[in-house]
């Protein structure tokens, strides 16, 4: 349909209906794959499927709509430029989600792109599915944690002090400890411990400076 509402205006072309359908269906069955069996295996943000089906869907009309005629160059950086408005802010987002949104604008280039060999779009996106599909394998997951930034109320001359004075400060002991920040001139030093994660704690919580307690 949209190919010949185009093709009425006479700017396809380079874009035939078949051609069009065909990629529109790959690139169809690839989201369905992407985001109604992969990604959904796991918890995540309510919202984020349809965040991912939006940008798939918009950017592979926007790939079209560049290559149905003779666009000026400046024509389509805009196009990019208004895309790249987007921006994700949710505490929920992931470095999981960024990696599937990533797949999913990619999924959107391959298959965007007209006058492309068929067998071409389809090994691109089996490989990009499968790539996806052996690392994002639930059965592998590492039990999860949580991050608490502290700021400790001293400078520490040796590192290995750290993680000790965490666990007396914060109660437990960490499983890592991460150095953000060392302020000699506040005599500060900010710190990322990771803890194991308790049902419904935050991924991260910032925690105030305690007093430094010293041993007599």
């Amino acid at each position: 349909m949209d190919a010949l509402v185009l093709a009425a205006k006479g700017i396809t072309h380079h874009i035939a209906p078949t051609d069009l359908s065909t990629r529109g269906g790959l690139d169809v069955v690839a989201l369905l794959v992407l985001v109604g069996w992969l990604y959904r295996r796991r918890p995540s943000a309510p919202a984020m499927p349809l965040v991912l089906v939006t940008l798939n869907v918009g950017l592979f009309a926007a790939m079209n709509a560049i290559s149905a005629g003779k666009f000026p160059a400046g024509v389509g950086f805009g196009l990019f430029g208004i895309l790249s408005l987007v921006r994700l802010r949710s505490a929920a987002f992931t470095l999981r989600d960024v990696a599937y949104t990533f797949v999913t604008l990619v999924i959107a280039l391959c298959t965007g792109l007209p006058q492309r060999d068929g067998w071409l779009v389809i090994t691109v996106d089996t490989v990009v599915l499968v790539a996806v599909l052996l690392v994002d394998d639930p059965r592998t997951d590492q039990p999860p944690t949580r991050t608490v930034r502290l700021t400790m109320d001293r400078v520490y001359d040796d590192p290995s002090l750290i993680a000790q004075d965490v666990a007396f400060r914060f109660g437990r002991a960490p499983l890592s400890v991460e150095v953000d920040e060392v302020d000699y001139v506040r005599e500060t030093t900010r710190v990322s411990a990771r803890y194991p994660a308790v049902p419904g704690e935050p991924a991260a919580q910032d925690m105030e400076p305690r007093e430094q307690v010293t041993a007599a």
